[in-house]
């Protein structure tokens, strides 16, 4: 039956050729003919072990709607079908390399003296030697049939634009679009060079364009093809280093999902309130549109409802920050970042609470993934860059205490799509709110029951990794601080890693403070002092930040001295004082329990985005969840 099908639908194809053959212009068929006689070439190659190889330059001439990175770069591409390529480009005055010989992937960054292969018998993690998880790259291969191929006079409009320099215009006929899939307002321009090869091709749609140049495009004969070098070269100074295969894979896929990323902006506040799964005594619901995962009970307990419950958000997450940010970081740092992080987390890990390592282990299983996968994750706030500051007393309207936190980091590469608000109630300690990632069971911005409030700001010192991560120990602070001195003296015995600044505060006792710690240094700014760093003290507020950031708050705090309200302060972390990677902005109020949450979208930072208002006592009552319909099966 399938075979009789097909023969039906080549007959048609072929009377559709025919049909159109005399409505098509000279155009259009000589364009046909030289796509076939291409592909001919091209298929040729694919046949046996390789054929002739593919060579060009290709220069980035104009874009628009699309990524301005690619803006003016010139990538040199050499191709034998079906498993040979290297690409070469220059980013600020330096050689990027990346190659592929068969079954092994090479990347060389010269300049940081970093070369790396890419094998299928490499484990994963250094720390499971069975982490091994071969993977099986696909071929090179033209994937539109021939006849398919033979339809291109039927299915394009082909007008000359300069015809002595062969210039041509292509659209797509439009009932003809529709049925294939392409967009009907695509225009395709093509120059064709004098040995049958492409100069330029230019795409547009919409308000997207692609305007290509291709230099000495043409062809490398069989003979010749060993001569281009497909293997690795290693400069001076470079070692290489032979990593898992399926690592690169994994980051390859995340930079091409990532283009296509997009996070729609929040509607107005409706005032819906549903629970969309449950299990065991955690649930997940929608409130405003927002996410909030409630969790209870054990780690493991914890840790399985937090994996069924947002299990694909973690997944995502994961592979974003392991795989993306991660191993894209080797490229700046020079050092594979598998090694960097394993070693990292061989010295941090002595000083982790067991119950968040039996925790993490628990998302782990309940995900489906290695539990390695899972741990490193929870490491990425050590490279946070951020603001922040609290308001008391004379400082506000009515004397509420209201503290701020802004999270400039990392906008745009996956962070935002899996913010969730996460209300925690551990079978140990104080009930808290973790304003958090899916997956990530450390904090960087919370708030406990007990009125005491806190969020970091990154500085320096990467490598001082003997101690306890500074997302766990905050988490220790939610969960184990009833005060805002408990809370300093859990900070001051640590022991603490790198550089990291704080903002703690304390509804109760009307009290804020700022911190600055290293693992030898341990300084406090409480309300109104002055430090060295932050040199315009201002009565009944701590303000950190840094630069003209903290200059831009300061004057924000002086003009409007006495009149803070809720809406007040959360402009206090609009732009400037926020950075155009500002992915989080929170404002608590300690006192009533009321915080606002905000998260960039793919259009604005955080702070411009829609505040989402939650209470934490009122979350925290039993029976609080909505009485709408529900949909209680874990996804």
């Amino acid at each position: 039956m399938k075979r009789f099908l097909l023969f039906l639908f080549v007959v048609a194809a072929s009377a559709v050729v025919l049909w159109f053959g005399p409505l098509t212009s000279q155009e259009s068929r000589d364009l046909g003919a030289a796509v076939l006689r291409f592909d001919q070439r091209l298929r040729g190659a694919e046949n046996g072990h390789g054929g002739d190889a593919l060579t060009t330059r290709i220069k980035v001439l104009e874009v628009a709607g699309i990524p301005d990175e690619l803006a003016d770069r010139e990538i040199d591409l050499a191709a034998q079908f079906p498993a040979r390529l290297k690409l070469e480009t220059m980013i600020d005055g330096n050689a990027y390399r990346i190659g592929r010989d068969g079954e092994t992937i090479w990347i060389s960054v010269p300049h940081q003296k970093l070369a790396i292969e890419g094998a299928n018998d490499v484990p994963r993690f250094a720390s499971d030697p069975d982490s091994v998880q071969p993977v099986q790259l696909p071929d090179f291969r033209n994937p539109i049939p021939r006849w398919q191929l033979a339809l291109i006079p039927a299915v394009f409009r082909v007008e000359p634009e300069v015809r002595e320099k062969r210039q041509y215009r292509v659209r797509p006929r439009s009932f003809l679009a529709k049925l294939i899939g392409l967009p009907e307002d695509l225009v395709l321009g093509l120059e064709i060079t004098d040995q049958g090869g492409l100069g330029e091709l230019a795409a547009t749609t919409g308000d997207k364009r692609l305007r290509l140049a291709f230099e000495s495009f043409g062809w490398v004969r069989k003979a010749d093809v060993d001569g281009l070098s497909w293997e690795l070269s290693v400069a001076d100074g470079q070692k290489p280093e032979r990593v898992a295969l399926s690592h690169l894979e994994k980051f390859a896929g995340v930079l091409i999902d990532n283009l296509n990323a997009k996070i729609p902006t929040l509607p107005p506040v409706d005032g819906s309130r549903r629970v969309v799964a449950s299990h065991g005594k955690g649930r997940l619901e929608m409130i405003n549109g927002t996410r909030v995962l409630f969790l209870e009970g054990t780690p493991e307990e914890m840790g399985e409802q937090h994996g069924r419950l947002l299990k694909d958000e973690i997944r995502n997450l994961v592979d974003r920050i392991v795989y993306g940010v991660g191993v894209g970081s080797s490229f700046d740092k020079g050092r594979w970042f598998f090694g960097e992080i394993e070693e990292a987390q061989g010295r941090l890990e002595p000083f982790i609470d067991e119950r968040y390592l039996r925790e993490m282990d628990a998302i782990a299983a309940a995900t489906g993934m290695h539990p390695q996968e899972v741990r490193l994750a929870n490491f990425f706030p050590e490279l946070f860059h951020c603001s922040g500051f609290a308001l008391h007393g004379s400082a506000t309207v009515d004397g509420e205490l209201y503290h701020g936190r802004i999270l400039d980091y990392l906008r745009g590469l996956g962070l935002e799509q899996n913010a969730v608000v996460m209300i925690m109630q551990p079978d140990e300690g104080n009930a808290w709110v973790n304003v958090s990632y899916a997956g990530f069971i450390g904090s960087v911005t919370a708030m406990n029951e007990k009125h005491v409030a806190m969020g970091e700001m990154g500085g320096r010192g990467e490598g001082n990794w003997d101690g306890k991560p500074m997302a766990q120990l905050m988490r220790e602070v939610m969960e184990r601080a009833d005060t805002i001195e408990e809370a300093v003296e859990i900070m001051r015995t640590g022991p603490r890693t790198c550089e990291y600044y704080y903002v703690i505060s304390d509804a109760k006792s009307d009290r804020a403070v700022g911190l600055k710690t290293t693992p030898e240094i341990f300084e406090t700014v409480w309300s109104g002092e002055s430090h060295p760093q932050l040199k315009r003290p201002v009565k009944d507020t701590v303000l950190m930040s840094a630069g003209d950031r903290y200059e831009a708050l300061v004057d924000r705090v002086e003009a409007n001295f006495g009149e803070f309200d809720a809406h007040a302060a959360r402009a206090l972390m609009d732009p400037p004082v926020c950075m155009n990677s500002n992915i989080q902005s929170v404002l608590f109020a300690p006192g009533s329990l009321d915080f606002w949450v905000a998260n960039a979208d793919s259009e604005n930072v955080a702070s411009k985005t829609r505040y989402t208002h939650y209470n934490l006592g009122e979350l925290l009552k039993p029976g609080a969840e909505s009485k709408e319909e529900t949909e209680l099966t874990a996804r």
